[in-house]
């Protein structure tokens, strides 16, 4: 048993160290791909166009999709290891959509878009998060008791009906919401609803980072408690924790760092699904382990996902919440099937 517990602590060694490098090679080298392809020597000799288009433009862009893929990874690796539920993600359980309502009214009350109207926006992504999160639980559990069915486990179908009736009814108070604004507010919206990495300097990233990085520290500072929830709720009860707390201050953390990130790009889905299924294939089922492997795994595919977005109609640029979405529908159908 120690033998085999000391492979597996080498193997998530080296996965870790692998995400490691790759996480810092995508961060150095995906910034100097784009419409116009730039040389690191050139970035270094110092040539003002190339700095310019590197430092304003492509790293801070990059910066903010490892940030944003990573936040929306671990988010789903914790909803699906509090929910017991494969499909769970901040997406498919209507709190992006949540968030991005919360955001547009924002907006639509004029709080803009500049930088320093952020922390408006991201306390009415925060609260249309955490109401989508609170309104998807309840429905959850109305269902369960409603089956008949008792303990306090949230089966898939409750979690997946309740997160499609909170992401329809959040998509139509957003078109009700657009459509009573100008044209001007409406067009500003559009990026939330698409998902956008476009920034110009490193103002959205020192905003988003500490709520990111803040909530992965705390989420790690919790570990021994995920993996209890991950032995299943009753038996963490018994071993003293309590569930019911543990369940509330997740949701809330979660909440935070999915209204803080909607705030700047949107709602971008499926990030959090495909990623945590990946990461559970190579590592064991410890949260120390899985919890940055999903942050670094789910930064690089967002950034690559973003670097393919603005690279594949060249000088033209596709939404990078519109690929992930086509990339994650398929991924969705195949995890719900293989669940059946």
């Amino acid at each position: 048993m120690s033998e085999r517990s000391a492979a597996l602590g080498r193997r998530g060694a080296l996965a870790l160290g692998a995400l490691a490098l790759g996480w810092g090679l995508t961060l150095l080298l995906a910034p100097l791909v784009g419409a116009t392809h730039l040389k690191l020597g050139e970035v270094l000799a110092g040539d003002p166009t190339a700095r310019l288009i590197f430092f304003q433009l492509r790293l801070p862009r990059v910066l903010l999709a490892l940030l944003a893929g990573g936040a929306l990874a671990v988010s789903g690796l914790v909803f699906q290891t509090l929910f017991h539920n494969p499909l769970a993600e901040p997406y498919t359980l209507g709190v992006a959509s949540g968030a991005a309502l919360g955001a547009v009214l924002a907006i639509h009350l004029g709080a803009g878009t500049l930088a320093d109207s952020l922390p408006w926006l991201g306390v009415a992504s925060f609260a249309g998060a955490l109401a989508a999160t609170l309104v998807v639980v309840l429905l959850a559990f109305v269902g369960r008791r409603q089956d008949g069915r008792q303990g306090t486990g949230l089966d898939t179908a409750s979690l997946l009906l309740a997160g499609v009736a909170v992401a329809l009814t959040s998509s139509a108070l957003i078109l009700l919401v657009q459509y009573v604004s100008d044209f001007n507010q409406t067009f500003t919206m559009l990026r939330w609803m698409m998902g956008a990495l476009t920034v110009v300097g490193f103002g959205e990233v020192l905003w988003v980072a500490p709520w990111v990085l803040g909530g992965l520290a705390l989420l790690i500072f919790w570990r021994w408690e995920l993996n209890l929830l991950l032995s299943g709720e009753e038996m963490a009860a018994g071993r003293g924790l309590d569930v019911s707390r543990m369940r509330w201050m997740l949701l809330i953390l979660v909440s935070l760092m999915v209204g803080a990130l909607v705030a700047v790009v949107g709602p971008i889905g499926f990030v959090g699904l495909i990623v945590p299924h990946w990461v559970r294939r190579f590592l064991p089922a410890d949260h120390l382990l899985l919890l940055p492997a999903s942050f670094l795994a789910g930064g690089g595919f967002l950034a690559l996902s973003d670097l393919a977005a603005r690279t594949l109609l060249s000088p033209a640029e596709v939404p990078v919440g519109v690929l992930t979405a086509l990339l994650g529908g398929p991924f969705f159908l195949w995890v719900l099937a293989r669940r059946r």
